[in-house]
């Protein structure tokens, strides 16, 4: 990056966007090479999850409508009825696979993109087979900040769940209800996208930084302080543009069976380089964040410190100190 440490802080929503365009541009053969590593296995294994619970599921419900027309106790309900038991056990299964490969895919590329940027900022020489040596070395912080942060996710959905019940119980269907449940779904939205962009730079702060796990989200949640709109702009619009390429894949391949397979090859294809695009561009765009935070908050990172420490990682592991790598708080 060719911007000062302490004037990261000065980047707004077009200086984010534009460094990280930059950076990919930069280290285009590096960055090529974990997408086609991890990112286009994550991609796929998004897309493929889709199409294949789409078929899992239609043909689910299609003997479960077969199997209202028989009658109760009869051999031919008790077999169509154990094979809809096995069908929802292979659903659950391919679930529990899916969701596996994903956290996993998903972990190995963010620690690789961070680890890339980070190289970066620090000017220091780097290449894809150390980045790649460097990923396993810290997939188990950042596994150890999703778990924090699931249980939170969990906590903060339950508590929502209850909300809405005692409001229905309490209250009763009026339009006091509605209204009270429509600011309550707003809020639970808005409290769903400011935790999702605290995990996301957690995830930053676990690679970086030597805290993880519950430390490492109270840390982003500090780094945010003052500069939420920007990276919660940028993380709504990536979010959306997702989730029209996933709804796009959905109406162009995975419902789209009178098309011909050309058709829904070619739009598959095309999906699934956006996708990876997307992807790509939010984890580098998530790092940048980070310095950003930092610089903000007068903790603006020593290049040539940060560049010693990420070296340790090619060594045996050495979790980097925040008191190490950056430098004294500086007055603006």
């Amino acid at each position: 990056m060719d911007v000062e440490p302490e004037e990261m802080q000065f980047l707004g929503l077009f200086g984010i966007l534009k460094q990280s365009f930059k950076l990919i541009y930069t280290w285009r053969n590096i960055f090529i090479r974990i997408t086609l590593a991890l990112i286009l296995p994550l991609s796929f294994i998004l897309l493929a999850h889709i199409e294949i619970t789409h078929l899992m599921l239609s043909q689910l419900i299609s003997n479960e409508i077969t199997l209202a027309g028989f009658r109760i106790g009869s051999n031919k309900y008790e077999k169509l009825s154990d094979l809809i038991t096995s069908e929802v056990i292979a659903l659950s299964l391919f679930k529990v696979a899916y969701f596996t490969f994903f956290l996993i895919f998903s972990l190995l590329s963010t620690s690789a993109v961070v680890y890339t940027v980070a190289s970066a900022y620090a000017s220091r020489e780097f290449s894809f087979g150390g980045v790649m040596r460097v990923v396993p070395k810290v997939w188990r912080r950042l596994m150890a900040t999703f778990m924090c942060m699931f249980i939170a996710m969990f906590v903060y959905n339950f508590c929502f769940g209850v909300g809405v019940i005692l409001c229905d119980v309490f209250i009763g269907f009026s339009g006091t209800e509605i209204v009270i449940l429509s600011s309550l779904f707003v809020l639970y939205l808005a409290g769903l996208v400011y935790m999702s962009l605290v995990w996301q730079l957690a995830s930053v702060v676990s690679v970086l930084e030597e805290s993880y796990g519950l430390r490492a989200l109270v840390k982003s949640k500090n780094l945010l302080k003052g500069k939420l709109v920007v990276p919660g702009f940028i993380f709504l619009v990536l979010n959306i543009l997702a989730g029209v390429v996933q709804s796009g894949f959905q109406m162009a391949v995975v419902d789209a069976e009178e098309a011909g397979m050309v058709r829904r090859v070619a739009f598959g294809i095309l999906t699934l380089l956006l996708l990876m695009g997307l992807i790509l561009f939010w984890l580098v765009v998530q790092t940048v964040i980070y310095f950003v935070c930092k610089s903000y908050h007068h903790e603006s990172i020593d290049k040539s410190l940060l560049s010693d420490h990420l070296e340790l990682y090619l060594g045996e592991y050495v979790p980097l100190k925040a008191g190490d790598v950056q430098l004294e708080h500086f007055d603006v």
